[in-house]
């Protein structure tokens, strides 16, 4: 491994460890998002308590989080003749892990994982997450609720980008993400099997 690749690793991890939910709550709304709400400092909850311009701001921060290093690593892996995946799954997966444990929070207190997991892969297959969208939506409307979506797309992430790219090392990386946004989905399961989880 070069120090290039070393660095780049280092900076998915840094940058997706920032806290954008936590971060534009308290600049524009003053308030701590992890007090209200599901207590969470994604998207889904900073709509909730700070309304939808933060919101979006919230999920297009947690998306670059994703996308900006994998995207970086795929341009630095392109003159290679092969052997790239490992080396960009890694980036991928060190963004996902800084948004789900992100060091400026100790560790504790990340997201879902849903926008910086979609981000990962729209660098890697855009028409993977956009399969894996319309899912997302189809799954939202039917229940009206933004975790069975976020679970329904995240099941299907690692078949479509098993379809789109024929790299093991992708799906396999997709799949490690989409058990642990389930995982990080306990609460909501709990919730959705005791009919108290809220409607959007």
């Amino acid at each position: 491994m070069s120090i290039l690749q070393f660095l780049l690793i280092l900076f998915a991890y840094l940058f997706g460890s920032i806290p954008w939910g936590l971060i534009l709550v308290k600049q524009f709304a003053a308030r701590d998002v992890r007090d209200s709400g599901s207590g969470n400092i994604g998207a889904t909850n900073v709509r909730r308590v700070a309304g939808t311009g933060l919101g979006i701001a919230t999920l297009a921060g947690d998306v670059a989080k994703g996308f900006l290093p994998v995207y970086l690593a795929i341009l630095l892996e392109a003159a290679r003749p092969a052997g790239g995946d490992l080396f960009v799954g890694t980036v991928g997966i060190c963004a996902f892990l800084g948004h789900l444990f992100p060091l400026y929070l100790k560790g504790r207190g990340g997201g879902k994982g849903v926008a910086t997991g979609a981000g990962v892969f729209a660098a890697i297959s855009p028409a993977a997450v956009g399969v894996a969208l319309l899912v997302f939506i189809l799954f939202v409307c039917i229940s009206s609720r933004a975790s069975v979506g976020s679970m329904a797309g995240g099941a299907v992430l690692p078949l479509g980008i098993w379809e789109a790219t024929g790299s093991g090392i992708y799906a396999g990386c997709a799949g490690l993400v989409a058990v642990l946004i389930l995982f990080r989905h306990y609460g909501n399961i709990r919730r959705l099997l005791s009919g108290k989880e809220p409607r959007i």
